[in-house]
């Protein structure tokens, strides 16, 4: 395991990558605004010849993640291409299109409208039809909770229904408020004793969904830099796909004043390991 450690900005290790895969909830804006200092240090980067695609678990295709851009602030000069888990989810949904989906948290909020299977011609049933369950996220991401859902998840385990989870994140920061994801409800199937299949990170689908997306199929991995706010997809997808990690303290969890025993502290409790960490990204 590398020593973490704590670069005052990405302009110190800027020039030892040619590639950034970069989160965008937590990292670049929390859902209400820019952060414009993070987006400031992509162009910078991208200015310097490097590339930048964005990684998000956002469960929508790309073009959704991209249209909630322009009120936020993020400008289009602060990446090359973005993937999404929505992306990849639709690659693994229109493997199983003869199949019957039972869909779990559709429609509750923009990250869950028809965009994600738009154009598949999915064929949608109730629990005790289905073939495949799509789990999207909670009905009331803020005011649920995923214990909740035990009761609901049921069927899908008698009946031995794999998941596909559309948004493996457990959590989201949106303003100042933390929404579960459908990766809550995931991890609840799973210890049900359910199969769920993940598209996107920490796996290595969206992964090597972004890599074709910069054409750099043949880049070596010392060279491509992961920043994200999560541990446990973030930096654990760094980890997997062995790519060097930036945890930036922007997103999920909220830092006090001893920042790097936190972060210490916090990627232990995970067990989880990081390259570098920043209390927010900045040039």
């Amino acid at each position: 395991m590398t020593e973490l450690k704590f670069p005052g900005g990405l302009s110190e290790i800027a020039g030892q990558y040619d590639i950034i895969l970069c989160d965008v909830w937590g990292v670049i804006h929390n859902g209400r605004k820019a952060f414009d200092e993070a987006c400031a240090a992509l162009e910078n980067f991208r200015a310097q010849g490097g590339k930048v695609c964005l990684i998000t678990n956002a469960p929508v295709p790309k073009q959704q993640v991209l249209d909630y851009f322009k009120p936020l602030g993020v400008p289009d000069t602060a990446y090359d291409d973005c993937v999404s888990s929505g992306d990849a989810t639709r690659e693994e949904l229109k493997k199983r299109q003869e199949k019957v989906f039972w869909i779990i948290g559709e429609n509750g909020r923009w990250e869950r409208d028809p965009f994600l299977y738009k154009g598949l011609d999915l064929t949608f049933g109730a629990p005790d039809e289905a073939d495949v369950l799509l789990c999207v996220g909670l009905t009331d991401s803020l005011n649920d909770h995923p214990s909740d859902y035990a009761d609901q998840l049921k069927p899908g385990i008698e009946r031995d229904i794999p998941m596909i989870c559309a948004n493996p994140d457990k959590q989201v920061r949106i303003g100042n408020q933390l929404h579960w994801c459908a990766g809550a409800l995931a991890e609840i199937y799973e210890d049900m004793g359910g199969k769920v299949i993940y598209p996107g990170k920490p796996h290595a689908t969206i992964y090597d969904l972004a890599i074709s997306r910069m054409d750099a199929a043949t880049a070596s991995k010392s060279r491509v830099l992961c920043i994200g706010d999560s541990p446990t997809t973030d930096m654990r997808g760094a980890r997997l796909q062995g790519y060097a990690g930036l945890y930036v303290g922007t997103g999920l969890t909220e830092h006090g004043n001893d920042f790097q025993a936190e972060v210490t502290d916090l990627l232990a409790d995970y067990g989880e390991q990081a390259t570098y960490a920043m209390t927010g990204l900045r040039w």
